[in-house]
């Protein structure tokens, strides 16, 4: 039975501003109403906070100031905040109104969708949470209650900065887990905090909602499943719905990693992830979900009547913010009215369809087609009886471009002769943009690409890098941002270290200052030279060009100059003589004759002097 009539607020003018009509829904911390703004002619939401939360100031204060980030943000796929206030006991944000259903109303009546399906359903609600986070707001509390479906099949979600409010209040220091169970990211479990890589959590989880129509994890309480979060994986989606692809298999391992740091930043990282995997519109849009073929969109939604029967209602007259109906027994009879217009409708078209039916020819089975070019499918097909036309081609990892993919109908099941039998082609492979991985160590660059749908390959490829470490990706084989053929490998190429320079000719504190930073040991010889001045590298290992990780050794030989060499005592011999034993050791003779003798008295340097130098002999008297 519907409670609006003993509810105190409805038919109050609330704050002087807000006629309150009925009551739309009533949750956890707050309940919904549909009013009308006085002031401005028109119909909002309110949501009024329960009573223990507005009685408490700490509360208050973090509500006002989350309403007033949340008001800024303008975006098609957010529910509007108009106004925020309170008046007595009662605080209150006044919202866009959003005629509809929630996400979770569509879910309970589909089950489950494709997977194109689904992620046409992320795209939008992808948007705008990317728009709260550019904002600076995380919503903290994802979920399908909190995502509007209007009218025209778009998305709107609602209740952002709610759950932060709470979360930072004063009711957390009674060791409350703020959110809903099954779509809380491990670090609200544990209490590390949270941020926009806790919704890309909650997003994946109803991503798997509603590719599977079930929720990864249940168990007897939810203390039980709060920790599933915490300790386990969440399941691949194609185990429970074996049409789900790989790829989207991947986003929602990738989207709901337990550790924050491997999922996607943000709500726009997530939706460029499921753009990627060429099933996502590319647009956000606004109509995404399609009313069931067959039946108007007005004549969707059930409503209880007297006497526990039930009575399909048109959808305008449902209130949004949680379905529940509005209006009193006048519109209820304008909604029979339609229904019943309707099905006069319905019985007209299905009368007039009778004969069409009758005309069409028996059954025959859907030849297979797939793997044939279309010209070659056409003509099968039209060989046995059916019309040919031509349906929206789509990526295919495993079917040439051009060739047919599949049927609608699929091929194997009967169909009347003259049915027209859609040719799905393929369009080519699935293509990919390879992500940016350069700098990362070798594990996570693999992850990150194969997080992104790409196949890498198992060799690996090396260089020396002067700008990237030992161990790290110098990039990849494509670059990054090229767009790629999923199964296509992609190489992954990985830094040796700093190639070693060439110090020859160089000073040896050249090799110090680069062994310094690049963590190498310097292992200085010396070793004379009679071409290079003492303190020049004359020769190294490894050798140039060679890469040398931190810790390992580089040997310098630095010349110590020419070799030394002791000048013998020529006194007494001819000059002749004293000149062949100087020469002989490598000296260069200059000779001062004084008188007309021949014979040495005398010779300068004394000792030792450098092999090559000259040494002065004196001859005479």
């Amino acid at each position: 039975m519907e409670t609006s009539l003993a509810d105190p607020l409805v038919g109050r003018l609330l704050d002087g501003r807000y006629q309150v009509e009925a009551l739309v829904a009533r949750g956890g911390m707050a309940a919904v109403y549909l009013a009308t703004d006085t002031r401005l002619d028109r119909r909002v939401a309110l949501k009024v906070m329960h009573a223990d939360l507005a009685r408490d100031e700490d509360f208050v204060r973090r509500f006002i100031g989350e309403a007033k980030s949340v008001a800024r943000l303008s975006h098609p796929n957010v529910v509007a905040v108009f106004d925020q206030g309170s008046d007595g006991q009662y605080l209150y944000l006044a919202m866009e109104y959003v005629p509809g259903r929630t996400l979770r109303d569509l879910l309970s009546e589909r089950g489950r969708f494709s997977p194109r399906e689904a992620l046409a359903i992320m795209v939008p609600l992808l948007s705008g949470l990317a728009a709260a986070h550019r904002a600076g707001i995380v919503h903290r509390d994802v979920k399908p209650e909190n995502v509007l479906v209007t009218p025209d099949g778009g998305l709107k979600v609602v209740d952002f900065g709610v759950a932060r409010a709470l979360t930072v209040g004063s009711q957390t220091r009674s060791g409350l887990i703020i959110g809903t169970v099954a779509y809380l990211a491990p670090e609200q479990v544990t209490g590390t905090g949270a941020d926009a890589r806790t919704d890309v959590y909650a997003a994946g989880i109803v991503l798997f909602e509603l590719l599977t129509g079930v929720q990864p994890y249940t168990a007897e309480t939810p203390l039980a499943v709060a920790y599933k979060h915490v300790n386990s994986d969440v399941p691949a989606p194609s185990a429970l719905a074996p049409e789900v692809p790989p790829a989207v298999d991947r986003l929602v391992a990738m989207a709901t990693s337990r550790d924050p740091r491997w999922r996607p930043a943000d709500a726009d990282a997530f939706l460029q992830a499921a753009r990627d995997t060429g099933l996502a519109a590319p647009e956000s849009g606004t109509a995404v979900l399609a009313a069931d073929p067959g039946i108007p969109e007005h004549l969707t939604q059930a409503l209880p009547r007297p006497g526990g029967h039930t009575l399909v209602a048109p959808h305008e007259e449902l209130g949004g913010h949680g379905g529940h109906r509005r209006g009193g027994p006048r519109r209820l009879l304008r909604g029979y009215g339609r229904v019943l217009a309707g099905l006069a409708l319905a019985i007209a078209v299905i009368a007039a369809a009778g004969g069409w039916l009758l005309a069409r020819g028996a059954d025959v089975t859907i030849p297979p087609v797939s793997g044939m070019t279309v010209q070659a499918a056409t003509v099968k097909l039209r060989g046995d009886g059916f019309a040919v036309r031509a349906g929206t081609p789509v990526a295919d990892n495993r079917v040439p471009k051009g060739m047919v993919v599949r049927t609608v109908p699929a091929a194997g099941s009967r169909a009347p002769t003259g049915t027209a039998i859609t040719l799905v082609a393929s369009a080519g492979p699935v293509m990919i943009k390879i992500p940016v991985v350069a700098g990362q160590p070798l594990a996570r660059a693999r992850a990150v690409l194969r997080g992104a749908g790409l196949t890498v390959s198992g060799h690996v490829r090396t260089a020396v890098s002067p700008s990237v470490g030992a161990g790290l990706v110098i990039g990849t084989q494509p670059g990054a941002g090229t767009s790629w053929p999923q199964l296509r490998p992609v190489t992954i190429l990985l830094s040796e270290g700093p190639p070693l320079p060439d110090f020859a000719g160089q000073n040896v504190q050249a090799a110090q200052q680069w062994a310094q930073g690049h963590g190498v040991t310097l292992n200085v010889q010396q070793h004379p030279s009679g071409s290079q001045p003492p303190g020049t590298v004359i020769g190294q290992s490894p050798a140039a060009g060679t890469p040398v990780r931190p810790g390992e050794t580089l040997t310098v030989v630095v010349s110590s100059g020419p070799q030394q060499v002791t000048i013998p005592d020529v006194t007494g011999m001819s000059v002749g003589d004293a000149k062949n034993t100087l020469k002989k050791l490598g000296f260069k003779v200059n000779v001062r004759k004084i008188g007309p003798f021949n014979l040495v008295f005398g010779y300068l340097p004394h000792g030792q002097a450098p092999q090559g130098s000259t040494v002065t002999i004196f001859a005479g008297f």
